[in-house]
């Protein structure tokens, strides 16, 4: 077939079929709660030693460390994306800082306005947050280029 005909053709291939919605979001929670548990352990293991630092410092730069194993593994399983990390990394903390204002908004909102009682409040703060962040980085952040 003539090359200039072929290149108008629909490429009829069909690519591996990505994960599900459920199955994303299983491994997003899975990814999720991983990291906080390695978190805990990592903060309360490097705040024992005298470092010298601020315990927030020291908690801060924890969890800095998970950024980038995170960012890959929901890259990799949560979202099965084949998005470019120049362009999928820094939306990807996009979204982090975002969330860290929807979290400061939605506990201002279950805390102060609904005084909701403390673990419910936190249990819908990580829901609502940990909801938002999955759609924005399913569509947007990790979407398929």
């Amino acid at each position: 077939m003539n090359v200039a005909l072929q290149s108008l053709m629909p490429d009829t291939r069909s690519e591996p079929a990505g994960r599900t919605v459920l199955e994303g979001l299983l491994l997003f929670v899975g990814i999720g709660a991983g990291a906080a548990f390695g978190f805990v352990v990592l903060s309360n293991l490097m705040l024992a030693l005298p470092t010298g630092l601020a315990n927030w410092l020291v908690s801060a730069l924890c969890y800095a460390e998970f950024i980038v194993p995170v960012y890959l593994m929901h890259r990799r399983f949560s979202f099965d994306s084949s998005a470019p990390h120049y362009q999928a990394l820094p939306r990807y903390v996009a979204v982090q800082a975002m969330a860290l204002l929807l979290a400061t908004a939605f506990s201002y909102l279950v805390y102060g306005m609904l005084v909701v009682p403390t673990l419910v409040a936190s249990m819908l703060v990580i829901a609502l947050t940990s909801g938002v962040n999955f759609i924005i980085l399913r569509t947007w952040a990790f979407a398929r280029v």
